[in-house]
């Protein structure tokens, strides 16, 4: 099975938890301590949610590639 050498939905997950990380320090450094707080923990939140949305959609690609996969060495072996 040939791997990509770029990989869509880790470069997702890369791109999104830094530009959290940012927005988070920019939060603190504009609104100051106390006022940033529930604003950090909104961005910290929506940050779990997608890497979790990203875990997801990448076990829903590797199992669709692993029956692709199973159909293809089934229908090899039906061969005469």
């Amino acid at each position: 099975m040939a791997h990509k050498t770029f990989d869509t939905l880790r470069a997702l997950a890369i791109a999104s938890q830094a530009l959290g990380f940012i927005l988070i320090i920019t939060l603190e450094t504009v609104m100051g301590g106390e006022a940033a707080r529930p604003w950090q923990g909104v961005t910290l939140g929506a940050m779990v949610a997608f890497a979790l949305a990203l875990a997801v959609a990448r076990l829903y690609r590797r199992n669709k590639e692993r029956k692709a996969m199973a159909r293809r060495l089934a229908d090899l072996d039906d061969e005469p």
